[in-house]
């Protein structure tokens, strides 16, 4: 014990004198990336976006295994969907005028896309993680997109994008002449 405390002054002022030096003479790294882009494929998209639901939830995912301790991570996940309809899907036939009357047929909405937003999503709390918390914060988002998509399907976002259209959609067929104007979904 006597030695310990002969040897403590010296082992801190070692370590004391190690981070002054490594301080004041560190080599300065840079950083360099070269990119080569390149366009691979290129897309005519005719999908209306109509609307976008924001969504945030709050997730515990836990990996249990038999030799290691129960990991476990709390997220907070930030994510969006749109409904839209695509309008490529419109032909001459589902558009009927008759004088001042026009009734467009247009196609069943349909759910562009679910994300997370990995900017302003946050990994809250991680626990007995260690070398496997990557995988465990990747398998937890993972989760949540599949929940996400889920409870979206079953929101009423695709009536919410029909409601949306006939909106947007019905001043610009009135602007173009037309006092009624009717929508129809197949």
């Amino acid at each position: 014990m006597k030695l310990f405390f002969r040897l403590l002054p010296w082992l801190i002022l070692i370590v004391a004198g190690y981070l002054f030096i490594s301080k004041k003479f560190s080599i300065n790294t840079s950083v360099e990336s070269k990119h080569q882009l390149l366009v691979e494929k290129i897309e005519a998209i005719g999908k209306l976006e109509l609307v976008r639901y924001q969504i945030s939830d709050v997730l515990e995912h836990k990996n249990k295994t038999d030799f290691l301790p129960e990991a476990s991570v709390l997220l907070i996940v930030k994510a969006e969907a749109v409904g839209c309809i695509d309008l490529t899907k419109i032909t001459r036939e589902d558009i009927d005028i008759d004088a001042d009357t026009a009734v467009v047929n247009l196609p069943q909405p349909e759910i562009c896309y679910v994300k997370i937003d990995h900017k302003n999503s946050r990994v809250y709390d991680t626990k007995m993680a260690f070398f496997r918390e990557a995988g465990l914060v990747d398998e937890a988002y993972k989760a949540a997109e599949r929940q996400v998509t889920a409870e979206v399907k079953k929101s009423s976002i695709l009536a919410q994008t029909k409601t949306n259209a006939t909106t947007v959609l019905k001043p610009i067929i009135e602007g173009l002449g037309y006092k009624n104007v009717r929508f129809t979904f197949e």
